[in-house]
């Protein structure tokens, strides 16, 4: 298997767009694009980006996020009500089965990797 570099910098990957399911929003309805730069073996990275609003969000209990934020800010809301927000040059990881509400206080770009657990190899 030929193995290259992916650099998000030069990557000729098309966007992807989409909104949050209806019965998942809680304020407005964002446009959401998504540059999926990289997937195999149950990982996937990429560039996200997302103008204002908050939808609730359910994480797979096999899956993780990790991202870093490089402009604008969100808030991520945990079941208890729980608070943290994220803003530009700082990080966080989105643990398997977390459940709460997302949302983006000003447009965002982040880096993103998700890590299915089970399928890398």
């Amino acid at each position: 298997m030929h193995k290259t570099l992916t650099a998000f910098a030069t990557a000729n990957t098309p966007p992807g767009f989409d909104f949050p399911r209806p019965e998942r929003l809680v304020e407005g309805n964002p446009q959401r694009v998504t540059w999926n730069h990289f997937e195999r073996d149950g990982m996937s990275a990429g560039l996200w980006g997302c103008e204002p609003g908050a939808w609730r969000i359910e994480f797979a209990d096999d899956t993780d996020e990790f991202f870093h934020v490089l402009s604008g800010r969100i808030r991520i809301t945990d079941e208890g009500g729980r608070a943290r927000e994220f803003g530009s040059g700082e990080a966080c990881v989105i643990p398997a089965g977390f459940k709460g509400v997302f949302e983006v206080l000003e447009t965002v770009m982040k880096h993103y990797v998700f890590v299915k657990r089970g399928e890398m190899r």
